[in-house]
């Protein structure tokens, strides 16, 4: 019996890229992925944009109405999902060619729960590549250690078994930026989690988004930090007391630079 993949995108007042976002789905030629579009109530072009394409692709499912938010809509998602993975792609991001079969061929060897990482390439504004994430260090210890290279830049890279979410809930519905980062050390708490050097995603860092201006305010750095700290609560001993003793050694070391003018 084949895996099933369900690509949750959800999206409000994204017409600008919602085409784009719905053939590069179709365009994965993959076989066992269905999309599912949870639609916030949009009022400038998407859902006719969806439903033009829902009508002549079967594997694209979508629903539209008023909701709480990009958690809740995500949840909406997973509720009427399909497969056994879950894959989220926001409507401004899309997949490299032929990510979605190696994927599903990829997780016939996991055990459930698991979260699969690979790579993932960040452009900007004028679609100039920044970098491409690679993060092979990605755990718990690594997180709770806030430890740049252990983050996944965007879910576009990742993919897990939607059994998760029997262990951790759904995403906070009261969360709408940190959402991902509250995933990520759920995950990693609850699943087996699989690190492969393969480009999978691509991630639109774009001017007056959510995300840049959360991170151009330093909401972001704080966020995440509270996060950590909430995790870090909970872990083993030996957990808390070695990502504290890294993370003072990181400030003392930032603070003897300045100190020399370096």
């Amino acid at each position: 019996m084949p895996c099933k993949l369900s690509v949750i995108t959800p999206v409000r007042d994204g017409s600008r890229f919602m085409e784009f976002c719905i053939r590069n789905v179709i365009d994965q030629g993959c076989p066992d992925a269905e999309h599912i579009i949870i639609d916030g109530g949009s009022t400038d072009g998407t859902v006719e944009l969806i439903r033009r394409y829902a009508g002549e692709y079967p594997h694209i499912r979508w629903i539209s109405e008023r909701d709480r938010g990009q958690s809740d809509a995500m949840n909406r998602g997973i509720a009427l999902a399909k497969g056994t993975i879950i894959g989220i792609l926001n409507v401004d991001d899309y997949y490299e060619p032929g990510a979605l079969n190696e994927v599903v061929h990829l997780f016939r060897t996991l055990p459930q729960p698991s979260l699969l990482v690979g790579n993932c390439a960040v452009w900007d504004d004028d679609d100039k590549l920044q970098f491409v994430g690679k993060p092979a260090n990605i755990g718990l210890l690594r997180l709770l250690m806030l430890d740049i290279r252990a983050f996944p830049n965007n879910p576009s890279a990742y993919f897990y078994h939607r059994s998760l979410h029997d262990i951790i809930g759904g995403y906070d519905v009261n969360e709408h930026y940190g959402m991902d980062i509250q995933f990520l050390f759920q995950a990693a708490e609850s699943a087996r989690v699989t690190y492969v050097d393969r480009l999978w995603g691509n991630y639109r860092y774009l001017t007056g988004t959510k995300t840049q201006r959360d991170v151009a305010s330093g909401q972001n750095r704080i966020r995440v930090t509270g996060i950590a700290d909430f995790y870090r609560k909970r872990a083993p001993l030996h957990y808390r007391l070695l990502s504290r003793a890294v993370i003072t050694l990181v400030a003392t070391c930032k603070s003897c630079l300045r100190l020399l003018g370096g």
